[in-house]
């Protein structure tokens, strides 16, 4: 499993995809609920949560592994790439307070459930926060601020977490026929009927633009009547990033899906149209079977997400947090390069074999 691809509820809950900044905004609010701002801290207490601190040198050991992971691939400077008002450092900074707050409250809430981790976990949690200790260097100890305690608590924590969001979605059933994760693959034709302005936003054709485009594919369609290759067309005239897709339902726009799950193989859709314009639809095969399975456990994680969120926002709304805005404002990762540690998550994983999908 590569350092990327971890199967833990703070990778997936956390979303972290660097690609197209995707982590900006996703998820819930940084804290479960209203922030209510006080004085009352204790020394390096970033934010309380009905009473209970998340200290500095937590904070501290996600945001140096997490970004540790991502400079190795992007490089350091991807963190001053500006978004909104800040960096990228800024806003991925907010995003792991969030997901940390959400880990919190999860423990919170697996009181309400009397889930805890049992004796061999806790076992477990000890040996992972040895294991991961030991391979900090004295001065990323020191740089941290933190002791097996505290790395310790942390994978208790993590671990709790993972727990509870089991216990919450036991019950989701797990058996999806083939007909309701039946995916499909299509080769398709666009034609489009709109355009991007300078800020990437997609400015619709006006009425003359538009009849122009619905009569570029109507040719289209009547050369393939005549015989020529869909596919070769495809390649001369698709207006659309790609050429083929595979999907299951409930992911393409409702009338591309609907034309496309109607045909039979080797069958040509009539023009469809949608919001990205003018479509011609292909139907490669009807049921791919390695898809198929793919879309199950999509399913089944989807169900479960649904209905721990269910739960989890109803328990949030009850929550009350503080923070420490100005410690927080101050935090900033930057170890001139003393700090090179990446392995809190993998080390996890060694120790708790996580295999479902975790709350977003």
């Amino acid at each position: 499993m590569t350092k990327m691809a971890r199967r833990s509820i703070f990778s997936r809950a956390a979303i972290f995809a660097i690609c197209c900044f995707a982590l900006i905004g996703c998820g819930r609010d940084t804290l479960p609920t209203e922030v209510v701002l006080t004085s009352d801290f204790l020394e390096d207490e970033v934010f309380r949560l009905e009473g209970h601190p998340c200290m500095k040198n937590e904070i501290m050991v996600y945001l140096a592994n997490s970004e540790n992971q991502y400079s190795e691939v992007f490089g350091n400077r991807i963190w001053t790439v500006p978004v909104g008002d800040g960096t990228l450092e800024d806003s991925y900074k907010d995003n792991i307070l969030a997901r940390i707050a959400q880990i919190k409250t999860m423990n919170l809430l697996a009181s309400e459930y009397n889930v805890s981790l049992d004796e061999n976990e806790e076992a477990k949690a000890a040996a992972a926060a040895r294991e991961y200790y030991d391979t900090l260097t004295d001065a990323e100890r020191s740089y941290l601020d933190v002791d097996a305690d505290t790395i310790a608590k942390l994978y208790r924590e993590f671990a709790t977490a993972n727990k509870l969001y089991e216990a919450v979605t036991a019950e989701i059933n797990p058996e999806i026929s083939d007909d309701e994760a039946r995916t499909i693959t299509v080769r398709t034709i666009l034609i489009k009927t709109y355009r991007l302005d300078a800020n990437g936003t997609r400015i619709p054709y006006n009425e003359e633009e538009k009849k122009s485009a619905l009569s570029r594919i109507a040719q289209i369609q009547q050369r393939i009547a005549d015989g020529e290759a869909f596919e070769m067309l495809a390649a001369d005239y698709n207006e659309d990033t790609r050429n083929e897709y595979s999907f299951g339902r409930g992911v393409m726009p409702e009338a591309f899906e609907e034309a496309a799950f109607n045909l039979g193989a080797g069958e040509v859709s009539d023009i469809v149209e949608t919001d990205y314009g003018y479509h011609l639809i292909y139907c490669i095969t009807t049921f791919n079977p390695e898809e198929t399975d793919a879309n199950k456990i999509k399913i089944v994680e989807k169900r479960k997400q649904e209905a721990f969120d269910e739960v989890y926002n109803s328990f949030v709304a009850t929550l009350t947090s503080n923070l420490n805005k100005p410690l927080w404002d101050s935090i900033h990762y930057n170890s001139g390069g003393a700090v090179t540690t990446t392995d809190f998550f993998e080390i996890y994983d060694k120790y708790f074999t996580i295999v479902s999908t975790q709350p977003s």
